[in-house]
């Protein structure tokens, strides 16, 4: 198992960066127990119920307007019992109703493997936490790829779950047919230790050398939605791994890639029903306190009708039961997205930059999404040394041994990492 990365640095309340954290402690709430998290600490995304502060959900007027908490979060209390230490509440994309990372509230956190980048979003202050050394642990949700992306772009191990396969309980809902918890750390064996915790005992783990993913599946046609620089990188993982044992043989996968725009249309028309009926009665009240890129999606969101929506969730259940027929007891190798982060410079709130990157990266993300299906983040990085991601998708239920394979696929990379550098 790869070793884990030294103890964080935790970030004072004072000298807190405010882009990244809401509110931070030292730490914010202490370990309830001991256990195999014990000393280590956790960034909570702000969405989160935690005993004692209110859920901000990245937006300042939502905040103004709650409560504090009276009850902690299964995912969180769970973490907190097995030795962990709340390090603070990290920032959100607003209502998680993004994947860029840059709030009109609060600014974009800090991208440290790519400064002159995005930190991707919307789980983007845990990530930043993680990357930056102040947390062990980034807590936080993935719908249309919130883990995975930021994973991506700041070179981090990161884990979107079997869709109800870890509590969603406690958690502010986006879209809850696709809200799934999720977590990011810098080292896979750390990513290990806190799927012992969440993830449920029923779930199997038996040893590699038993063989139990029938295959490796790759897709030329996922491949081609991302840029040049991440496609290299993902093919030369490939490469790596097809010299040694760590994955089955690569066979092409039956995926029937020319429906992925008409399968990605459906999701969103989903989410974006499901998030008006979740946050559509405040919104309606509120619209100048949204930043100008999630106030424009919740405005399409507010337009799908009913059988609009029902209609998508057809095409979905197809969809659905095709990705996991070709998944089947196997494992798909793809992108985790379709570029490296964009500059800051060109992520402009609500621009055209950011929004091209979205369609074609969820064109990717949403193939979990929709069939409720874990993966793995496993960092990578292009030939210019930016930080990117290749995604292993897995069986359903099958979460503890997909983390135990994305640790042995970045223990094989290293000898070739280290060839590469020569």
């Amino acid at each position: 198992m790869t070793a884990q990365s030294p103890a964080p640095r935790p970030a004072s309340p004072q000298q807190a960066d405010p882009t990244v954290w809401r509110e931070v402690g030292d730490p914010l709430l202490p370990a309830t127990g001991t256990g195999p998290l014990t000393g280590m600490s956790v960034a909570v995304k702000d969405l989160f119920t935690l005993e004692g502060h209110p859920v901000g959900a990245g937006n300042e007027e939502w905040l103004a307007q709650r409560s504090p908490e009276t009850t902690t979060a299964p995912a969180a209390a769970a973490l907190m019992a097995a030795g962990a230490a709340v390090a603070g509440i990290a920032r959100t994309d607003e209502f998680a109703y993004s994947l860029a990372g840059t709030n009109a509230h609060y600014g974009t956190p800090p991208n440290p493997m790519a400064p002159d980048r995005i930190s991707g979003g919307s789980s983007s202050g845990s990530a930043s936490a993680v990357a930056l050394g102040q947390a062990t642990i980034g807590l936080g949700t993935d719908t249309g790829g919130s883990i995975r992306v930021p994973s991506a772009y700041q070179g981090l191990f990161g884990i979107r779950t079997t869709h109800g396969a870890v509590s969603t309980a406690g958690l502010l809902p986006l879209a809850p047919s696709f809200d799934a918890v999720g977590w990011m750390t810098r080292d896979a064996a750390t990513l290990a230790a806190v799927g012992s915790v969440l993830l449920p005992p029923h779930e199997p783990a038996a040893p590699l050398s038993d063989g139990p993913f029938a295959g490796a599946l790759f897709s030329p046609g996922l491949l081609a939605l991302a840029e040049p620089g991440v496609v290299h990188a993902v093919e030369d993982s490939i490469d790596a791994w097809a010299g040694s044992a760590v994955l089955p043989a690569l066979d092409w996968a039956g995926l029937r890639t020319d429906e992925l725009p008409a399968w990605l249309a459906a999701f969103q028309t989903v989410q974006g029903y499901e998030a008006w009926q979740q946050h559509g009665p405040w919104i309606r009240r509120h619209w100048s306190a949204l930043g100008a890129d999630v106030a424009a999606r919740f405005r399409t969101a507010s337009r799908v009708e009913r059988h609009q929506a029902e209609a998508a969730r057809d095409v979905l259940r197809a969809a659905r039961q095709h990705i996991r027929s070709v998944v089947g007891g196997a494992l798909l190798v793809l992108p985790s997205a379709s570029s490296v982060a964009p500059l800051l410079a060109e992520a402009s709130l609500g621009g055209e930059a950011i929004e091209r990157v979205r369609r074609s990266t969820m064109q990717l993300t949403c193939i979990a999404g929709i069939a409720g299906l874990p993966a793995v983040n496993v960092p990578l990085s292009t030939d210019a040394g930016l930080p990117c991601g290749v995604s292993i998708v897995g069986p359903a239920h099958r979460d503890a041994e997909l983390i135990t394979v994305a640790i042995r696929l970045s223990e094989s990379l290293l000898p070739h990492r280290k060839r590469s550098n020569a």
